[in-house]
């Protein structure tokens, strides 16, 4: 009798676990056909390193960013007034994040390029780019980065990125670049 009562109790689990068109309450269930694809999984993503609105990203821009156009680390240089090596408030900031990421990033170098514009002389203008890279890296430095992963150069009037001769080609070519290893 007991051997029967086991196989009735066990014969209405089994039919219990059958399967039904029972609505249950809570997340709603998503049906599929065979011939849907299947995204990957996605993960969380901080909300520090999130696209901003609007933005397109591949993978290689969202885990660089100093190649994120959205993200002020893909901004590299610096602009100066005539005849100064002062770096302007405008681009602390930038100078100030760059700083950081060098923090950071203890593996990372980078190359200050320091420019001038065609007035005066080769050896003035060359003296000139120095101290417009020697300042960056100064601040840079002051800010957290060492020494080892700065390294400065200046190329005068060599390299110009405005090949005029008006004050507005002169002043895009006033600059300090920041230049990363293996970007």
């Amino acid at each position: 009798m007991t051997r029967i009562l086991v196989s009735a109790a066990l014969a209405i689990l089994l039919v219990g676990c059958g399967t039904t068109d029972v609505k249950e309450e809570g997340a709603p269930v998503e049906s599929r056909s065979p011939t849907t694809t299947t995204a990957p999984p996605v993960t969380q993503t901080p909300a520090s390193k999130k696209p901003t609105a609007g933005s397109i990203k591949t993978e290689s821009v969202a885990a660089n960013p100093l190649k994120d156009p959205g993200n002020i680390l893909s901004k590299r240089t610096i602009y100066f007034d005539y005849d100064s090596s002062v770096v302007k408030d405008e681009y602390k900031p930038l100078v100030t994040a760059h700083a950081r990421y060098l923090t950071d990033h203890r593996g990372r170098r980078v190359v200050i390029q320091g420019n001038t514009d065609e007035r005066g002389s080769r050896e003035y203008n060359l003296a000139l780019g120095q101290r417009r890279a020697d300042s960056v890296k100064k601040m840079m430095m002051l800010l957290g980065a060492s020494d080892n992963q700065i390294e400065t150069v200046s190329f005068g009037e060599e390299k110009p990125v405005a090949t005029g001769s008006t004050e507005a080609d002169w002043a895009k070519n006033r600059r300090a670049e920041i230049v990363y290893d293996n970007d």
